[in-house]
């Protein structure tokens, strides 16, 4: 660790964040699109209405074209687990390849599989057989984000395994208790829920388009109907979910919940900050913790959504690296006791190992005995400053306010689309439909936002309190991953702008070439 270069890490990092972010632009899309493709379908399949089948091969030609770039993208990030996070790899690669290895054999093959029938069966196969076909997309599609997001939620609430001191690898105990962890439930549900809102907010954009310009005027209102009551039955869950991942994150990662917060000092009743802008200062002394200049704060909100109990105590930042006693009267010792144990806990596998060598059963026993005592708290051992375990708080603030926020947009947009449409008025609301085209980026930036609030809320753990990020990284040559940082840049901002281009050119041309 002397010699160790962060700046490796920081472009790891860098990299991985890169590749995901672009990655995800099209996920949500995807995931969404699919069911709303389906629900179409069947309207077809229950009516013999031709006018749904052209609406419904529209929509899917536009599936087809983000599913692809997806798939490229998402290969990628794949291959980076063993090219810059072998340490990690090895660390935990017993639980995390397993949900990875079930998407690939079984959600993938299932997707890829169903996806010719769906594009290419058209009066090849039966109506039925066909729509059976785009229903198994959808749910193969969302099958596929089950299994990704049970990883990620592995990740930051460690379950259902045990450490192996003599391979220094986490072992799988409870496969289902990985799968139905509450931290990866919640992940799941919330994340797939927003992908469903996202691909609403994508037809009822693209459909207002048509109506501005006074163009499939019948087409549009149709696809609008079915996006607005498929997004307002999905954000409404979006926000329930988002309520339950709150409640989880406030108990397994409560560093994460006071930088979404900016709550530095807990304290019963806590406020709820709706509105803050924070300064370029810093708060003792450390460059993430930033003070506020502005805010706007309810009362006792904060306490009663962490725990249903506007008297409870939340504890911030400062209770948190201090040590705490939370409402159930449990002791949180502070993040110094943490490092010691961990500190504790390292050299205890390193003494097992040169016991376990030197065929010391006694020293391996109480080696042994040290490690499992003190293995809760390992990662913490990597740290000297009780501050490093502290987030970017600021980012985190404003990106989870944003998430927020935008989300009571979509709600209200939802809303209005049903109400403009069923009131025949909505060809004549200019406003309304120039909202809802801008509506499409403003959800692409929620959607980014929530990632961004997951992954740098729960830094610097890369699993939480078992390994920090710095030492999950490949000991490679820092300037080869600087040099395919650019060019992932360059290849994912090609794809990016190629997938625009085609997209645009297939809305102009319209629903009215069947689709093609």
């Amino acid at each position: 660790m002397e010699n160790f270069d962060m700046s490796l890490v920081d472009w790891s990092r860098a990299q991985f964040a890169l590749t995901a972010m672009y990655h995800w632009i099209f996920v949500p899309l995807t995931l969404g699109l699919a069911f709303i493709i389906a629900i179409m379908e069947t309207i077809y399949y229950k009516t013999g209405n031709l006018e749904w089948k052209k609406i419904t091969k529209f929509w899917m030609t536009l599936f087809g074209i983000n599913f692809a770039i997806g798939v490229a993208t998402g290969i990628i990030l794949e291959f980076e687990f063993g090219t810059n996070w072998s340490n990690y790899s090895w660390f935990v690669g017993d639980i995390f390849g397993a949900p990875l290895a079930i998407e690939g054999i079984m959600a993938f093959f299932m997707e890829s599989t169903f996806i010719a029938v769906m594009f290419f069966g058209w009066n090849k196969v039966s109506k039925k057989f066909h729509l059976i076909s785009t229903w198994l997309v959808a749910v193969g599609s969302n099958l596929s984000a089950l299994w990704i997001l049970v990883a990620n939620g592995w990740m930051q609430n460690p379950v259902g395994m045990q450490f192996n001191p003599d391979t220094a690898r986490n072992e799988m105990l409870n496969f289902w208790e990985v799968l139905f962890s509450p931290t990866a439930v919640n992940k799941f549900l919330h994340t797939i829920s927003s992908a469903y809102t996202l691909a609403a907010i994508f037809v009822i954009g693209v459909s207002s388009w048509y109506l501005l310009k006074k163009l499939n005027v019948a087409f549009a209102k149709k696809s609008i109907v079915v996006a607005a009551v498929f997004g307002l039955i999905t954000s409404l869950f979006t926000v329930m979910t988002g309520d339950n991942s709150a409640r989880e994150i406030v108990r397994d990662q409560p560093m994460k919940f006071a930088a979404m917060e900016g709550l530095y000092d807990g304290s019963e009743g806590a406020g709820l900050v709706a509105l803050g802008f924070m300064s370029s200062s810093s708060e003792s002394g450390n460059e993430n913790m930033k003070d506020f200049n502005f805010k706007i704060e309810i009362p006792n909100l904060l306490s009663y959504m962490a725990y249903m109990d506007k008297n409870a105590f939340v504890p911030g930042v400062n209770d948190i690296i201090n040590g705490y006693t939370d409402n159930e009267g449990e002791v949180h010792p502070s993040v110094n006791e943490k490092i010691v144990m961990g500190q504790k806990a390292i050299l205890a596998l390193k003494n097992y190992k040169l016991a376990q060598k030197e065929e010391d059963t006694e020293l391996a026993q109480s080696s042994l005995a040290v490690l499992n005592e003190n293995f809760k708290y390992f990662g913490y051992g990597y740290f000297n400053d009780p501050y490093d375990v502290v987030p970017p708080i600021s980012i985190t603030f404003y990106s989870f306010h944003i998430m927020v926020g935008l989300g009571m947009w979509f709600l209200l947009l939802f809303v209005l689309a049903l109400l403009f449409v069923f009131k025949e008025t909505i060809v004549n609301r200019k406003w309304f439909l120039r909202a809802a085209i801008w509506s499409i980026p403003l959800a692409y930036i929620a959607s980014q936002s929530g990632w961004i609030v997951a992954e740098m809320g729960r830094q610097p753990w890369v699993i939480q309190d078992l390994m920090p990020t710095l030492r999950a990284v490949s000991n490679i040559d820092t300037t080869s991953v600087k040099i395919t940082f650019f060019l992932f840049l360059i290849v994912f901002t090609g794809l990016l702008i190629a997938e625009i281009k085609i997209m645009l050119k297939q809305i102009k041309i319209g629903p009215n070439h069947g689709g093609h």
